[in-house]
């Protein structure tokens, strides 16, 4: 048995994406030094994880002033109007655990919102709260004009008041999510004098935003150690696991399929994955194999669209009474034909079914 979910609707879309900040082609870390000195402000990633492990870059600002979207790269990593950099985490359990929410630069507390619910907005609350969109959240002001913003806090979580002074890195609050959001994550928006500004771009967001012109280059905001993690591809297996029954999304968001062994009795065994920012043409491989290095799965299939977010699973039915006892293990696998080198992104877990 096989599945590939749905592609994210365009109302899905701008609530459904998360993390893996891509980075600055073409600009050398002296160069992105020099402009962000010049700029006046310099930037650390606003989230306290393991990059590329238990965080990711799933949303960009959307460059394009009309109704379409495109990311500084020219690319599609947005959607219409989103104004900042989302970061999210692999799902409600790691929320519950605790995900810290940090000052990107040093500043002062200039306005904050704390109480709202972690919840998925409802269509009534869409409809009559779009003034609440970031949710939880705090502002901080920087000097010469700067401010950024961290939304979708969690309930409770916010740690500062206002007019309190944060040193870069200083804790804000926690991941959460509330507000206009699907998943949880954190989202930065970095303004100007009020005016919107793509981290990755820097000043020159403007004339971006006019032309089709690709590629961060000197302008970007981040430090060198934060461009230098944004540098890796948007797309990521992100999570994986096993289940005893067709997997379903809002069991994987909430972290349910976390087991560390299965029963001999479940009538499947599957294996599932997760996967950010997928290409048409993209190949993805799954293969299950036994206590004994026996293959007991293996399926590949080629991916006809793109898709922001995409779960696809592989398994097989009970083969008899019982499943014969042991360690099982699984590795996914994306292969993706980029021209001169093909890139390729895996996953592997492991699980025990019980003698």
């Amino acid at each position: 048995m096989d599945r590939h979910a749905p592609p994210a609707s365009p109302a899905a879309f701008a609530a459904l994406l998360l993390v893996a900040l891509t980075g600055a082609p073409g600009a050398t870390a002296a160069e992105m030094t020099a402009e962000t000195a010049a700029a006046g402000l310099e930037l650390r990633l606003p989230i306290d994880c393991h990059f590329g492990r238990s965080c990711w870059l799933v949303n960009l600002v959307d460059l394009d002033p009309g109704p379409g979207r495109r990311d500084y790269r020219c690319g599609w990593h947005t959607y219409n109007g989103h104004k900042g950099v989302d970061i999210a985490v692999r799902d409600l359990a790691a929320m519950e655990r605790g995900v810290a929410v940090v000052a990107a630069a040093p500043g002062v507390v200039k306005g904050l919102r704390d109480g709202m619910p972690d919840r998925i907005p409802d269509k009534t609350f869409r409809e009559t709260k779009k003034h609440l969109y970031c949710g939880n959240g705090v502002i901080v002001a920087h000097a010469g004009g700067w401010e950024t913003q961290y939304c979708h806090m969690r309930q409770g979580s916010v740690a500062v008041k206002q007019g309190d002074k944060v040193a870069r890195g200083g804790k804000l609050g926690l991941v959460g999510l509330s507000g206009f959001t699907q998943f949880p994550h954190v989202h930065l928006s970095v303004r100007r004098e009020g005016r919107v500004i793509d981290p990755f771009v820097g000043l020159e967001t403007d004339k971006r935003m006019k032309a089709a012109a690709c590629g961060a280059g000197p302008g970007t905001l981040w430090t060198q150690g934060a461009a230098r993690v944004l540098a890796a591809p948007m797309t990521n297996i992100f999570n994986a696991g096993f289940a005893a029954e067709k997997p379903k999304h809002r069991a994987i968001r909430k972290g349910l399929y976390g087991a560390a062994a299965l029963s001999r009795r479940s009538p499947v065994l599957v294996f599932w994955t997760e996967t950010w920012w997928t290409r048409k043409g993209d190949r993805l491989e799954i293969v299950i194999t036994g206590p004994d290095g026996e293959t007991v799965v293996e399926h590949a299939s080629t991916l006809d669209r793109p898709r922001a977010l995409d779960m696809a699973f592989a398994g097989k039915r009970k083969p008899g009474l019982f499943w014969p006892g042991g360690t099982y293990k699984a590795t996914a696998r994306l292969i993706r034909d980029d021209g001169s080198k093909p890139l390729r992104f895996s996953i592997s877990r492991e699980i025990r079914i019980r003698d």
